[in-house]
């Protein structure tokens, strides 16, 4: 199914039903008095997370919703029925917006959430209920109001604990592949990755776990739209802590250096909050180099870069390195998240 992350949406409630002017008519009863029953409220659309779901992609080509009008009264003081609510299922982590000012109305993040996106129009009233003392066949009644209407857009933001950031081919989802049960594609070409996926990463046997985002490279000029541009970057906003994957041997043989300067510089233009996360560099394919190289390596980007949080050497494809990586963003993510740290 394909991944779609943004869609535009209108949704409209029903209208009530109208109220109804009828008069009792029986064999031996010419004069019955009003019995005009009031009319159905409108239906309701109502927006609920499914955590069965993980894309938009259903709404799509589906851009409109309107719920059931109510009926209208009948006579015998009957009652009109309600029209007929309809629900919206969304991925977790949804955000709901006003399309034309980008108004939040709500964060779709926690499991079974539901609430109001429009409600129905109240019912009409039939002419039994202005009956009165000094009104004893009233020709009058309501109409049913009509119900809101509203366009929304549904704009999806992946729940992770842990994002990757990177140049196209840097080992994002080679990393992601060995280190969760995710098994995204890879190949030696720019841009294998063309959306967003999550995987599941279990760090010890009593099931300590974080969600880690795959997201595709950012190049120089992502910004302008180049390459895929950022609009992915999005899904980085939930992310605790950003491990940042340098190739330390890139194919085109450029400087590692500079090209962890182009990544952080993109992140800078997109968002200075995304850019102010915790960044951890995850410097890959140390399996190439011997331990001097590597070191003298290593050394020579570090002076050349500004500041450091925290960086790893890892070996994503031979899996060299990697559960120490995983245990230090475990050990982080239960300590932010004040979770007892002896379980690891």
């Amino acid at each position: 199914m394909k991944f779609i992350d943004e869609v535009v949406i209108n949704v409209s409630a029903g209208k009530g039903g109208d109220g109804c002017i009828s008069f009792r008519r029986e064999k031996f009863i010419p004069k019955g008095g009003p019995d005009g029953g009031n009319g159905g409220n409108g239906g309701n659309i109502w927006i609920k997370t499914d955590s069965n779901i993980n894309t938009l992609s259903h709404y799509q080509f589906k851009k409109k919703f309107k719920a059931e009008d109510g009926e209208k009264g009948k006579s015998k003081n009957c009652t009109g029925k309600n029209g007929k609510d309809i629900i919206i299922n969304v991925p977790l982590g949804t955000r709901i917006l006003e399309n034309k000012n980008n108004q939040l109305i709500s964060d779709m993040i926690s499991k079974n959430k539901k609430i109001l996106l429009v409600q129905g129009g109240w019912h009409g009233l039939g002419n039994t209920r202005f009956k009165s003392s000094t009104n004893r066949s009233p020709y009058k009644k309501t109409k049913g109001k009509c119900g809101e209407e509203k366009e929304i857009k549904l704009q999806l933001m992946l729940l992770a604990h842990v994002g990757t950031l990177g140049l196209p081919n840097a080992g994002k989802s080679t990393l992601v592949n060995s280190i969760s049960s995710k098994k995204n594609k890879v190949g030696s070409y720019p841009f294998t990755t063309l959306f967003p996926s999550l995987g599941v990463v279990y760090t010890n046997k009593k099931k300590n776990n974080f969600v880690i985002a795959d997201i595709p490279g950012l190049i120089k000029g992502a910004h302008t739209g180049l390459g895929l541009g950022y609009r992915f970057l999005q899904h980085l906003e939930r992310c605790q802590i950003l491990i940042h994957i340098v190739d330390l041997k890139p194919i085109d043989k450029s400087d590692p250096s500079e090209n962890i300067k182009i990544i952080l510089n993109e992140l800078k233009k997109y968002s200075k909050k995304l850019y102010s996360k915790n960044k951890w560099i995850v410097f890959n394919k140390i399996d190439l180099f011997d331990s001097k190289k590597l070191k003298k390596k290593i050394n020579k980007i570090l002076k050349k870069i500004d500041s450091v949080e925290k960086y790893f050497l890892i070996s994503a494809k031979k899996k060299i390195g990697t559960n120490f990586l995983c245990s230090n963003i475990q050990y982080y993510i239960n300590k932010k998240n004040k979770i007892n740290l002896k379980k690891i």
